[in-house]
Formats: C-alpha cells, sequence, structure tokens
C-alpha cells in the first residue's frame, strides 16, 4: 500500500510515526512551506517536515497544493491512500480523486461539531468538557466527509489547547493505528455525519485573542486556556499589549468580593501580591498568574506584581 501522508504541526506528528512504527510504505510525506518564525523572522520547517527528514522520507511542499504544479507532484506519487492531519490546505477534486482507497483524515473534534481549523482552540474557549478525535473520509466540503471512527477525549481545567493537541494527537494516532487494517481491506461501513448538527470551528483571529473583561471570570479563564501556547490572550496596560498566559478561578472565600471591588469596572486591578494579580472581571473576579508585559518574556504574575506598580483600581484593556 503506497501511502502519501499530508501532515504540518506537531500533531499530526504521532499519526506519521504510528505508520513508520507499523511498517508501512510512506511514498512522500506532503506539508507546508518553510515560514519565519520568532523574533529573528528565521525561515523554520514544520514539525512534520523535520521528523519526515529525520527518518529518511520523501518530503514535498507545494506552496497551493490546488495548483497544477501541486496536483501534479501528488499525481506523480500515485498513491493508493492519501492520510492527512492538520495539513492546512485544502485538498482539490483532483486529488481527493486519486488514491484508490481515498483519502482518510485525522481531525481535532467529534464530528460533525467542529468543523474547520481551529477546534481545538475553540473547544476550550467554548468551555466544553469533552472532544475528541474523528477519523474520517474527505470530501470536498470542509470537515463534512463519511466518519469511519470517533473517540472521546475530556478536558480538563487544568488543560489548555497545548496539552489538548498532545492529547489528540496520540489519540488519533491510535485510531489510524486500529482502523487503517480494515480501511485497507475495504471493511468500513461509513457513517455520514448530520449536517444539521454541524457547528464551525474557524482559524482564530486577533480578535480572538483580545480578552474581554466584562465577560464571567470562567469565559476568561476559557479563552486564556485556549489560546496557550499558540498566541497567548491579550489585553493592554498602559497603552501597550499585555499578554495572559495562565489565570486561576477564585475558589471559596477567596472568591468573596469586598464592598470597595464591587463598583470598579471590569478590567481594574483589585489586588496584587504573592498570589498573583487579580482583575475585576463581569460577574467577579479572575487572577492571573503567568503574564507577559510588551517585549519581555512571560514570568509568572507575582513577579511581575514585585516589580511594577499596579495600584487598586488601575484598568487594563
Amino acid at each position: 500500500m503506497n501511502i502519501l501522508f499530508m501532515g504540518t504541526p506537531q500533531f499530526a506528528v504521532p499519526s506519521l510515526a504510528s505508520l513508520l512504527e507499523q511498517g508501512y510504505t510512506i511514498a512522500a510525506v506532503v506539508t507546508q512551506p518553510d515560514r519565519p518564525k520568532g523574533r529573528k523572522r528565521e525561515l523554520t520547517p514544520p514539525p512534520v517536515k523535520a521528523f519526515a527528514l529525520e527518518h529518511g522520507l520523501t518530503v514535498l511542499q507545494p506552496e497551493k497544493l490546488r495548483s497544477p504544479e501541486g496536483v501534479a507532484q501528488v499525481t506523480a506519487i500515485a498513491p493508493d491512500i492519501i492520510i492527512t492531519a492538520a495539513y492546512g490546505q485544502i485538498l482539490p477534486k483532483a486529488v481527493l480523486d486519486l488514491p484508490r482507497l481515498g483519502c482518510i483524515n485525522v481531525h481535532g473534534s467529534l464530528l460533525p461539531r467542529y468543523r474547520g481549523g481551529a477546534p481545538i482552540q475553540r473547544s476550550i474557549i467554548n468551555g466544553e468538557s469533552v472532544t475528541g478525535v474523528t477519523l474520517m473520509y474527505m470530501a470536498e466540503g470542509l470537515d463534512t466527509g463519511d466518519m469511519i471512527s470517533k473517540v472521546e477525549v475530556p478536558i480538563t481545567d487544568e488543560d489548555t489547547a497545548g496539552s489538548m493537541f498532545d492529547k489528540l494527537s496520540d489519540a488519533g494516532a491510535e485510531l489510524l493505528r486500529d482502523w487503517l487494517p480494515r480501511i485497507a481491506e475495504g471493511k468500513i461501513v461509513r457513517t455520514p455525519q448530520v449536517d444539521s448538527e454541524a457547528t464551525y470551528a474557524p482559524n482564530l483571529t486577533r480578535e480572538d485573542e483580545k480578552l474581554d473583561w466584562k465577560h464571567s471570570s470562567r469565559t476568561v479563564f476559557n479563552r486564556v486556556r485556549g489560546l496557550n501556547p499558540m498566541a497567548g490572550g491579550f489585553t493592554y496596560l498602559d497603552g501597550e499589549v499585555f499578554k495572559v498566559w495562565g489565570t486561576r478561578i477564585p475558589q471559596g472565600s477567596d472568591s468573596i468580593m469586598r464592598p470597595e471591588w464591587v463598583s470598579l469596572v471590569p478590567g481594574s486591578v483589585l489586588e496584587s501580591g504573592s498570589f498573583g494579580i487579580r482583575i475585576r472581571t463581569g460577574d467577579g473576579s479572575i487572577v492571573l498568574t503567568e503574564v507577559q508585559p510588551a517585549g519581555k518574556k512571560a514570568l509568572a504574575a507575582t513577579e511581575f506584581a514585585r516589580g511594577a506598580r499596579l495600584a487598586p483600581g488601575k484598568v487594563l484593556g
């Protein structure tokens, strides 16, 4: 079985590694082009490319897969099956129709919920307590293909998008390991998606990253977790971007609002100290635990509070 694997971020690496461990033939790996990263904007290969090269695999990086050149590269490989995991480009019909066994996708949600490019982040931002992975056949629509199998994965309050990427990438690799032999034998009962139950998870924008202190503490808490470790949530302090990487919701007696805090507007600093920085929210307060001032590295909020003048009443945002 001639396999063409398509993937880009670390999420896809366990699936590719699983295929190699089982002795499958990987004809080539298609991934996104190298992109500038970091403050120095150095050209950096995607994690899938780095892994593939370490294992002596052929790597293709078409700028646009749907271009004539991109389609020609894939056609020349003559794959029996195409397996994708967070590749990052939509496969054109010319590619979808190539492999005799079809195109299989490892998707990071319980379809038909959270179709799109940011299902893991948005499931946390939206406060879901469970998500999962769906193994599916690809179709021309956005994550609309028939389903093969699903597995549920709980989301805890300790989880961030980063930890869920790790959990779901491992779960996806397990699904692929379990079901690929049956896919190869044609022993799959396809389950169509119910389109009326579909929800969508578009890629995050800069506006999604901005924290709105008028929201509830739980909403802010979930947004910060859903943006970590990618972009991070941000607000403004003294007119400069101030990133928030970690928060906690006060519990028990710690959650009681003092009379002098009640009239302060959301975003106001209530107090700071060894516990972090307490901020007024729409329904109470939240404690910042990890922050990043403009132009500096991330640090514990307690450390930042020691060196910053954060008088009660100062407003973020």
